[in-house]
């Protein structure tokens, strides 16, 4: 049964990578059309006073929980987590070349902040249940 949940998470980890890149790279925002008919409009989908950077927390901790969880048994959970830091960082600074989208500090750091927390509640669980 275990075996079945991880590899369903592990499932769900890389069709949300895939759909991450997607949504990181296409020239415009795809969600901001699938809500208002617009590629230019940037939704909000929580209303905050940062804007959309805790938008860019809340994707980069999701997606870092499920690719930690993933693999928190296997010898590769430290490269997942610099591969994961180093995403966040690479797919902001994208957004200098790719058309119709802008680089923004504030998203950097949403991003990171998302998946420095997931990192810690990862390693923090993984401690709690002396998972090896």
């Amino acid at each position: 049964m275990k075996n079945n949940v991880l590899k369903l998470i592990k499932y769900l980890y890389y069709f949300s990578l895939i759909a991450l890149f997607i949504l990181y790279l296409f020239p415009g925002s795809l969600i901001g059309y699938l809500f208002y008919g617009d590629f230019g409009k940037q939704p909000d989908l929580i209303p905050n006073p940062i804007g959309t950077s805790i938008n860019h927390a809340l994707a980069f901790l999701y997606l870092s929980i499920l690719g930690l969880i993933s693999y928190m048994r296997d010898k590769s959970f430290n490269q997942t987590s610099i591969f994961l830091i180093s995403l966040s960082i690479i797919l902001e600074l994208s957004h200098y070349f790719i058309p119709n989208r802008s680089f923004e500090f504030l998203d950097l750091f949403g991003n990171i902040l998302g998946t420095l927390l997931a990192i810690v509640i990862v390693i923090f669980y993984k401690n709690y249940k002396k998972i090896s």
